[in-house]
């Protein structure tokens, strides 16, 4: 069974699903002429057998889950929902769980992650026929842990409908996406649908300290929070050394000290997270500790590159929050100048393109203006959008050219400054137009460095 009619092989199920960007009713043709012999959809006659439903999605999940129910009972799965901080979160726990010899998987913005083999996915959160196929590779190689990032998108559109989570992860909400929810309130009601599929046997883990957490605290659920507000894990303090971070917490009436190789208050509170999934597991407390000073970030989050005295650091940071978090957390650790390139995605929400550049140029002092896959859009209404009400200010330029724009970020470093390289963190392409072409802001960087 596929929705996507290039997959369809002779003797397949074609289900035509309504997405986001299109029509799978379209594609019902190609899929008979790829071989389908049986077509799910809500309207039409085809040449070939067809049972006409009143929502493909819904059947899909159903019919998906009275499938596979029996074959996917041991997989626990752990989702994680939120703006920001998904795919740390996600990474973490799944580095963390085979470190303690517990066979895990992960799903997500960075691949589908399994018995050291890496797959790279088209979405952070993958269509549901897909998830299937992940979860049943996993199941038969008694790999029953399974860590998935969970989008808003994937929430509204049914991509993980009928799958039922051990262990939900909100770890926080800011604007973005509102292209898709055009609201906020929306778009936290996308990410509370997560908090619907929590088993009865799970629990919730919840950042208190986010403005929206309560309304991700259902009252069905066994809740676990964390933050610096009054929470189960309450965090108490922290400070950096060198390229160590220090934080401790209280839990239980008692306080742990952490040390660990991320650096940021945003990263506090991906291990705060990942701290309580332990702990759900039964990991002894020195254990966990132990632990946390071993894991390392996911490729493109907060990733250094040394350059003399100078630090050059690579991050996904793509929504004002973020961009907030990862310079705030250069300011903690620098004591140079900070250079920020930032550029924001075509096609995609224009309503946070200013107030990222607004932030970008408070805590930066220059920022190159820069391309970030402008898809279809033309790349300078991207830049006007980003300029609009922060024309005034003059400690910018705008380099279109994303590697000319990292070559000249390089060339003002001077003595123990940091040059912050915002937006695509682990990608390796920017897409102009319908096309993908080969750009890897870290290769950049080492190819330059090397040269001069």
């Amino acid at each position: 069974m596929e929705i996507n009619s290039k997959k369809i092989k002779e003797g397949d199920t074609f289900v035509a699903i309504k997405g986001e960007y299109f029509d799978g009713h379209k594609y019902i043709e190609e899929a008979i002429k790829n071989g389908a012999k049986l077509i799910i959809a809500e309207h039409g006659t085809y040449s070939v057998p067809t049972l006409l439903v009143e929502n493909t999605r819904k059947y899909l999940s159903e019919y998906l889950k009275d499938l596979y129910s029996k074959e996917l009972e041991n997989i626990n799965l752990i989702g994680i929902t939120g703006t920001n901080g998904k795919t740390t979160t996600a990474y973490l726990i799944y580095q963390a769980l085979n470190k303690l010899n517990i066979n895990s998987a992960y799903i997500g913005t960075i691949g589908f992650y399994l018995d050291n083999h890496i797959e790279q996915l088209e979405h952070t959160t993958p269509d549901i026929t897909d998830t299937y196929n992940m979860l049943l590779e996993c199941a038969r190689k008694n790999v029953n842990n399974v860590v998935m990032e969970v989008s808003s998108h994937s929430l509204v559109n049914s991509r993980v409908k009928g799958l039922d989570f051990n262990i939900g992860i909100f770890t926080n909400l800011t604007g973005d996406h509102l292209d898709l929810h055009k609201t906020i309130e929306n778009y936290a009601n996308a990410k509370k649908q997560l908090f619907n599929q929590i088993l009865s046997k799970g629990c919730a883990i919840i950042n208190i300290d986010d403005q929206y957490a309560t309304e991700m605290l259902n009252e069905n659920n066994r809740n676990i929070t964390y933050g610096f507000k009054k929470s189960m894990y309450q965090i108490l303090n922290y400070c950096y050394d060198k390229n160590r971070m220090y934080f401790n917490y209280k839990y239980d009436n008692n306080t742990y000290n952490v040390m660990t190789k991320l650096l940021g208050k945003h990263n506090i509170y991906n291990l705060m997270a990942l701290i309580a999934v332990l702990d759900e597991f039964g990991i002894d407390n020195k254990e966990i500790l132990r632990i946390l000073g071993e894991l390392d970030a996911p490729s493109g989050r907060l990733e250094v590159i040394n350059y003399g005295n100078n630090k050059i650091i690579v991050d996904y940071a793509h929504t004002l929050d973020a961009v907030n978090n990862v310079l705030n957390t250069a300011k903690e650790f620098s004591t140079g100048k900070i250079y920020s390139i930032i550029g924001c995605g075509g096609d995609r929400d224009r309503t946070k393109r200013s107030p990222m550049l607004k932030g970008a140029l408070e805590l930066s002092d220059k920022v190159i203006v820069t391309n970030d896959n402008p898809r279809k859009e033309d790349p300078y209404n991207i830049v006007n959008d980003m300029l609009e009400g922060n024309k005034s200010a003059t400690n910018y330029e705008v380099i279109l050219d994303r590697k000319q724009a990292i070559k000249r970020g390089i060339s003002l470093l001077e003595e123990n400054d940091t040059l912050m390289i915002l937006g695509k963190g682990h990608e390796n392409y920017q897409i102009i137009g319908d096309t993908k072409y080969h750009h890897d802001d870290k290769e950049t960087v080492l190819q330059y460095i090397k040269k001069r």
